[in-house]
């Protein structure tokens, strides 16, 4: 009878084991996490759902900023939120959150990744980018000592970099780095090569009427690719619908036993990411561009015209950033000096070398020095 008792007890237990998995799978199913809410949301047990902690869910925000910057290690992002926000958590359970899924939307239960009914705490954009760092495609560059124009200049007879190095602890001189054996170039004095390069800006001038015109343009065209952004949402959104329509049918057919547990969770994960990326695509086309594009031509267009007063009335330091934003690297054999510029910087230049809108003294004059015996201001 003991046997007999045992026997019926242990048969309770097990099939109330497989009843509270198929509960949990069931809710699941439903997009509602059957676990308990990682940091930043919180069950509730009146609706048994998850709901977003409205006092921790900016710090994981947060979180994810700071490490998406590419500034940080685990470690030094963990001395961060502690400082900012007080929030004590190790560095395995830092590196947890920021490549947890459920912090955009979704959750994996019993192998499978289940779209769920929670709000999403970050963009797919923001959650890319934090992997990106995790993958070595963001990791920040240190340098011993931040030279102005560090990382601009090729030497132009064996096409090594040019290095910087310090002399007597003040003097800054720039050299080819020899990667291929000693060269020709000779070393250049830093304020040789500050004014030589700053010389260079002169060629991306754009007269005010053609850059008027321009932006003028890029205006009467906005109407349009507004009209274009609207019908990619739309079938976008067509798309995404398609995907739950297959997805809620595929469901059905389980539930019927047409097909088995394996090929339906094999199809709900491809479908489930297919499902991720176009939400992603869509939220990246409801961003209002249009007028901040335009906005940003007419800006660039001001960094050309100014851009070479703008240098001469700037320390290093602050030359060097000016150029990097114009120049992609500049050739030099001690002599010469043969930019490469950036986009949409060599556009400029060649239409100007055409046109001949370059070398206007009149609007391209370095600005005056100091009176002599004049102190600083």
């Amino acid at each position: 009878m003991h046997d007999i008792h045992v026997a019926v007890a242990k048969h309770y237990v097990e099939n109330l084991k497989e009843e509270v998995k198929k509960g949990m799978r069931e809710k699941a199913e439903e997009g509602i996490y059957p676990g308990r809410a990682p940091i930043g949301y919180r069950n509730n047990s009146l609706t048994r759902s998850i709901d977003v902690d409205p006092e921790r869910a900016p710090m994981l925000k947060r979180i994810f900023e700071l490490y998406a910057s590419g500034e940080h290690s685990l470690l030094t992002l963990r001395k961060t939120v502690l400082n900012e926000t007080g929030l004590r958590l190790s560095c395995s359970y830092f590196e947890t959150i920021l490549k947890n899924r459920f912090y955009l939307g979704y959750f994996l239960w019993q192998g499978v990744e289940y779209k769920g009914t929670h709000e999403p705490l970050i963009s797919g954009h923001l959650f890319d980018r934090v992997q990106d760092v995790f993958t070595g495609r963001n990791k920040p560059k240190y340098r011993k000592h931040a030279f102005a124009f560090a990382g601009l200049l090729t030497c132009a007879h064996d096409g090594c970099t040019v290095t910087a190095e310090l002399q007597k602890g003040k003097y800054v001189y720039y050299r080819c780095s020899h990667g291929r054996g000693k060269c020709s170039l000779p070393y250049m004095r830093e304020q040789e090569v500050s004014d030589r390069m700053g010389e260079l800006l002169k060629d991306i001038y754009v007269p005010e009427t053609i850059a008027q015109t321009i932006v003028d343009s890029l205006q009467s065209d906005s109407t349009r690719a507004e009209v274009e952004r609207q019908k990619r949402i739309v079938a976008t959104q067509q798309r995404i619908a398609g995907l739950g329509a297959r997805m809620d049918q595929m469901y059905e057919d389980k539930l019927d036993g047409k097909i088995d547990n394996e090929f339906w969770t094999r199809k709900m994960n491809e479908w489930r990411e297919q499902e991720r990326r176009l939400e992603s695509d869509l939220s990246g086309l409801k961003v209002q561009v249009t007028a901040e594009s335009v906005l940003t031509v007419k800006r660039l267009f001001e960094l050309a015209n100014k851009a070479h007063f703008l240098y001469f009335t700037r320390n290093q330091a602050e030359r060097g950033q000016l150029l990097k934003s114009v120049l992609l690297n500049c050739d030099t054999d001690g002599v010469s000096f043969v930019p490469t510029y950036r986009k949409p910087f060599d556009l400029i230049f060649q239409r100007a070398k055409n046109e001949g809108w370059s070398g206007r003294e009149d609007l391209n004059l370095r600005p005056p020095g100091p009176e002599p015996g004049a102190l600083p201001g």
